[in-house]
Order: structure tokens, then sequence, then C-alpha cells
């Protein structure tokens, strides 16, 4: 047996998972509510959805808490990993109206990409933490240049940061905004892949996107430390 699939043979695991997801669903909704929002570059995302298209959110994987919040609802459909930590963490986005295709950079890659093209032709937007799920930290992975050559929809990237906030101490750093806090979340211009981008072509959009990726960090946290 596998060493990923062992914590799915614990019926004490499979609880924690259960428990985790059921009390961290109602702390993130709570603390969701109290946040004010300052958008900027909305206007992108709208366009790509007046176009027809489905958008491929991209973002750094230490904004998944505000990005849970405020892009809930709309039947995004995210990867989440196999392992335990992906269990609770899928079980709590779907109960803020996410989808999840399971894999991850290093396991089941292939088939969650393979389910995610699906779920675009049949017209539903996915999102990447594109440094998940292990890191390195703000290093874009090719995931989401992939499925934007295959699928022929144009990545839309943002980032998010809070006023005031609670830091994590992991690989990613991520970021948990205060009640009440101001969260500033920008929004880039979509990124098209053409159909027929080689290997080549493929590093250069995902060295594109990591340096778009890069200046929403240093323009959102500007904007987020300004009265």
């Amino acid at each position: 047996m596998s060493a990923p699939a062992d914590w799915r043979q614990s019926r004490s695991r499979r609880f924690q998972a259960a428990a985790i997801a059921a009390v961290g669903y109602p702390l993130i909704e709570a603390l969701g509510r109290t946040y004010r929002w300052q958008v900027e570059g909305r206007e992108h995302l709208e366009a790509v959805e007046r176009a027809g298209h489905a958008p491929i959110i991209a973002f750094w994987h230490g904004r998944i808490l505000p990005g849970t919040v405020y892009f809930r609802d709309r039947g995004i459909v995210v990867i989440t990993s196999e392992n335990f930590d992906g269990e609770w963490i899928a079980r709590i986005i779907e109960r803020f109206g996410f989808g999840t295709a399971r894999g991850s950079t290093s396991r089941g890659a292939v088939r969650a990409l393979v389910q995610l093209r699906r779920d675009m032709a049949q017209g539903r937007s996915t999102a990447f933490t594109v440094d998940g799920p292990r890191g390195p930290a703000l290093k874009v992975q090719p995931g989401a240049v992939w499925l934007a050559r295959a699928s022929g929809c144009p990545i839309v990237p943002f980032h998010a940061e809070a006023r005031r906030f609670w830091e994590a101490r992991s690989w990613d750093r991520t970021q948990i905004p205060k009640p009440f806090t101001r969260v500033t979340l920008c929004i880039a211009p979509p990124q098209y892949v053409p159909a027929d981008a080689d290997e080549a072509g493929l590093e250069q959009a995902r060295l594109t996107l990591e340096r778009t990726l890069l200046a929403l960090v240093t323009h959102a946290r500007g904007l987020a430390d300004s009265p």
C-alpha cells in the first residue's frame, strides 16, 4: 500500500479531516464577513467572462484564505492535494462553493489537469496556487500555463494583501487577515498562451506569469500600506 493513501485507511485520520473542516469553515466564514475589500482590476476578470471564456485564476499559495473568501460561490474548480492536508482543505473550500480536482505537482497532476480541461470545456473557471503545494514559494509551476495552452482560455493573475494580518511560519508565509481589516486585491490583465506554443514558448509564458505575480505583490502591498 502506497504511503499517500495510508491516511485514508485510518478512521481517526478521516475523523480529524472532517473535524478540521467542521471547525475551520465557520471560523473562516465569520472572519471573512468582517473584511473590507479594496479591489483593483476587476474589469479584467469581467472582460474575460463577457467574452465567454472561463478564466484560469492564478495566485500564490500564501493567499489561499483571502482568495477563498473573495471568489466564493462561483463554482471555480481548484486542484487540491491527495494527502491529508489536501483532504481537509478540499472539504472547507467545497463549503465555500468551489469544486475540486484531486492531484498536485508531485502526484496525480496529469489526471487533475485533464479533469480541469474537461471542466473548462463546460464553462467552469479554474484556480491555481501556482507555487503550490510545497513550493518553492513565489516560483510559478507550469500547470496553469499548460492548461491555458490546452484550453485556449486566459490566465488571470491576482494578489491580495491585508492592512493588518497574522503570518504563519510556513514555507509560503500564509497570510491571515485580521478581523475588520482592509484587504487589497489586485487583478492583472489576462495572459493568453498560444495553442501552438512549444516548450520554449511555455517556459516564456511561465516566466511572464511569474513576473506579473511578483509585480502584483509589490503593487498590492503599496496600496495596502497607504492610508
